[in-house]
């Protein structure tokens, strides 16, 4: 899926990036020799990646980070120094902020930090004018060993980039890969994006963001929206209704009164009997509940396959075909058809995808951590120098006819 990533949507540490904070030491000492011995060698870096059928992302986000940190310091020595000086400044900031009376001192810290910032910008030199970077596109598909992306210029501008941009590319393409796999497994459902609390709450956004690369719309905190200007959904939690003394009909109808205008979708585990508690819960909402989230552990067995006597058909633990089936009879029954069923609780695109073959009464899915599993990483590899064959053996250049030009700013 193509999506319109706002640059400016993304805030770059940048006098980190250049700086080399976040990339592997022996990265920016390979830039410190090229640059004090002035070997300025013209590099073709290829990168590839090693799954078939992945969906490409982040290429929009590397852009940037080469268009603002692919240069030098002109002087290198001062440059490290005020590094130095830039992150004691931010440690300061951030010990004042936990101390009584603290923020007295906070301006002067602020101010301190601006002043090194500046002296930082004056002493960089870029050189994104003079890189040329080819690609694919976020939400292509790719093959096992394609080459996605090449880099070419000189190399010291542009070598402590390198685990910064497969970081991105890993990161990205993990995540719109699985969501895409689980899109096309559930055949036109809704898929939710509820990925929130398994990873670091920093990369939401970016997450978010691939998840719309890979089909998915809808994504449950502000956070993962932000790029793609969307905004968080969400159900009737357990929580809430554990603070109305588990009562799942009154927490459902005190969420009601307060967010009238978001889908009503209720979480109707609480008890261990689906059936009876999505009941309960359409009885005394009527044609305000949009639908029932089932979210059974996978170490329980739901009241209704017991009492139904259905034990022994299939594994009975969890959110299972019976229990799905068991709900929406019920509703059924009682003429609740409006009433959708959401599932939750370990699915993944596999899950999903046995679901759909038996034909399943799912109207959406609820995936979390899969979507953060099964790392897609990428390997980059200088292939050439000054327009001469230079790569490792098995790691020749490979051209791509499908790379396009990437501008950079």
């Amino acid at each position: 899926m193509r999506v319109n990533l706002d640059p400016a949507l993304i805030e770059l540490p940048v006098h980190h990036l250049r700086g080399g904070f976040y990339t592997a030491a022996y990265f920016n000492r390979t830039k410190s020799v090229l640059e004090r011995f002035g070997r300025h060698a013209r590099a073709l870096q290829q990168v590839f990646e090693k799954h078939d059928d992945a969906t490409l992302c982040g290429i929009g986000e590397v852009a940037l980070v080469l268009s603002q940190c692919a240069g030098w310091y002109t002087d290198p020595a001062r440059a490290r120094s005020l590094l130095a000086d830039l992150l004691s400044a931010e440690r300061e900031i951030a010990a004042f902020s936990f101390r009584k009376g603290g923020h007295k001192k906070l301006p002067s810290l602020c101010s301190e930090r601006g002043n090194i910032a500046e002296e930082l910008d004056s002493l960089w030199k870029s050189a994104a004018g003079e890189i040329e970077m080819k690609a694919l596109s976020d939400g292509d598909r790719v093959s096992a060993i394609e080459t996605v992306m090449t880099i070419e210029g000189d190399y010291s501008a542009f070598a402590h980039m390198e685990s910064v941009y497969l970081g991105i590319l890993a990161a990205r393409t993990t995540v719109a890969s699985n969501s895409r796999w689980a899109v096309d497994a559930a055949h036109g459902k809704q898929v939710l994006f509820f990925a929130d609390r398994f990873w670091d709450f920093r990369c939401q956004s970016g997450d978010g963001y691939a998840a719309k690369v890979g089909g998915i719309d809808l994504v449950c905190t502000d956070a993962q929206g932000y790029w793609i200007g969307q905004t968080g959904i969400g159900t009737v939690p357990h929580a809430l209704i554990a603070a109305y003394n588990g009562d799942t009909v009154e927490a459902a109808k005190r969420f009601n009164e307060a967010f009238p205008e978001v889908n009503l979708i209720v979480l109707v585990d609480f008890d261990n009997d689906c059936a009876e508690t999505s009941l309960k819960v359409a009885r005394a909402l009527g044609e305000k509940l949009w639908g029932v989230r089932l979210d059974t552990a996978e170490t329980m067995v739901d009241e209704s396959v017991i009492r139904g006597k259905q034990m022994g058909r299939i594994q009975p633990t969890g959110v299972n075909p019976l229990l799905v089936e068991n709900v929406r009879r019920a509703l059924d029954r009682e003429k609740f058809y409006h009433v959708k069923i959401v599932v939750s609780g370990g699915f993944t695109a596999e899950k999903i995808a046995h679901f759909e073959k038996y034909m399943v009464p799912v109207d959406a899915y609820g995936v979390g951590s899969y979507f953060l599993k099964g790392g897609i990483d990428f390997t980059s590899d200088v292939v050439m120098v000054d327009g001469k064959p230079c790569a490792k053996v098995g790691r020749e250049y490979r051209p791509n006819q499908r790379l396009k030009k990437v501008a950079l700013r």
